[in-house]
């Protein structure tokens, strides 16, 4: 392979920046001077995959071939476009994709690179899933250290339900490449969703994740419903003040058992607040003030975001309204604090289930 340009090695430097216009702009200039550029055709071809202009990657790409239809790089990178055409029809793009891969396998056979993509393809073809995966293993051993044979091995793995080999690939992924946002993701999720594993711990796994890809949205939607847990924990400290209410106004008498006597004395209704301030401190604040920095400005944020959320705080709040009122207030009989106790804790049981998934 000949060396690049320098004016192609700059228009690549661009891309990875992100800078598609300028990098554009850089190879049509490259283009003009020399049309053959077999180089400068493929990183067009990139540089319009990465800006999402999908027909006219395939077009640069078409030119790349016509002028060599034996380069693997841009028979990879016909197939990488090809993968991602919507303009065209999927299945015939798609296998086209595939023989675009086979000629560079035939042209070059240990390329790690080509037979991780291909397993990529064949991964998606139930009749073909097993292939993938012996592709994609032989893609790890010609490349132990090549990011996307894992990434195409964890897809393959899952495609046939080998989970010890999935788990494996994806952190091997993260071992060559810490940044990773797709392999971030997912051990993450694998991670806050094992039993047992509390919401404070789940929002501290997504956080530590997110301070490596501050830009993923699927780690920050991640953190969103980790904090949306903690908040829905809080209305069970709401109830367990309900209950220590009912107990100290003896709200529901033993049959056969002397009731106890009402008006509650002033100082056993005050000396009731004490529990309540110790399940609040300890259940509550305590927890909330040892979060981290990130974690709470999450759970504020979901406060202010979510329609549920918001409706999970009223719940707790309502429920310790009614507490305070079966406590506090010296009732002589005790039919109203008896329907004070339900109007507290039904409305909050009857949704603890129903609200579990909500996500706005």
């Amino acid at each position: 392979m000949t060396t690049p340009h320098p004016a192609v090695e700059q228009a690549d430097a661009l891309i990875d920046m992100k800078r598609y216009e300028q990098a554009e702009a850089l190879l049509a200039r490259r283009l003009a001077e020399d049309p053959d550029d077999v180089r400068a055709w493929v990183k067009l071809c990139r540089c319009h995959m990465g800006a999402k202009n999908g027909e006219q990657a395939v077009a640069a790409i078409t030119e790349a071939l016509k002028r060599d239809p034996e380069d693997v790089s841009a028979l990879y990178m016909q197939a990488y476009a090809l993968r991602r055409a919507d303009h065209l029809d999927r299945a015939e793009a798609w296998q086209k994709a595939q023989d675009s891969l086979l000629e560079a396998l035939r042209l070059d056979p240990d390329n790690s690179a080509v037979r991780a993509l291909l397993a990529e393809l064949l991964a998606y073809y139930p009749t073909r899933r097993f292939e993938a995966f012996q592709l994609a293993k032989e893609a790890v051993r010609l490349d132990p250290q090549d990011v996307r044979a894992y990434e195409a091995l964890w897809l393959a793995a899952a495609a046939i339900e080998d989970v010890e080999t999935y788990k494996w690939a994806l952190r091997e992924v993260l071992r060559i490449d810490p940044t990773n946002a797709i392999a971030l993701v997912l051990v993450s999720e694998q991670e806050a969703s094992k039993p047992g594993t509390s919401a404070k711990q789940a929002a501290d796994i997504y956080a530590d994740a997110l301070a490596v890809v501050p830009d993923s949205p699927g780690l920050r939607s991640d953190l969103d419903h980790a904090g949306y847990r903690m908040l829905r924990g809080i209305r069970w400290l709401a109830l367990l003040c309900v209950a220590a209410a009912g107990a100290m106004l003896d709200i529901f008498p033993q049959a056969g058992e002397t009731a106890r006597d009402l008006p509650v004395p002033l100082g056993n209704r005050l000396w009731t607040l004490v529990p309540m301030a110790a399940i609040w401190g300890f259940g509550a604040w305590r927890r909330y003030r040892r979060l981290r920095t990130g974690v709470r400005l999450s759970v504020r944020s979901v406060a202010r975001r979510w329609r549920w959320a918001r409706v999970v705080l009223a719940q707790a709040a309502w429920a310790m309204l009614c507490a305070l009122l079966i406590s506090q207030v010296p009732w002589t009989e005790r039919t109203v604090p008896q329907i004070l106790f339900w109007a507290g804790i039904v409305p909050t049981l009857a949704t603890v289930w129903f609200d579990r998934r909500k996500t706005d």
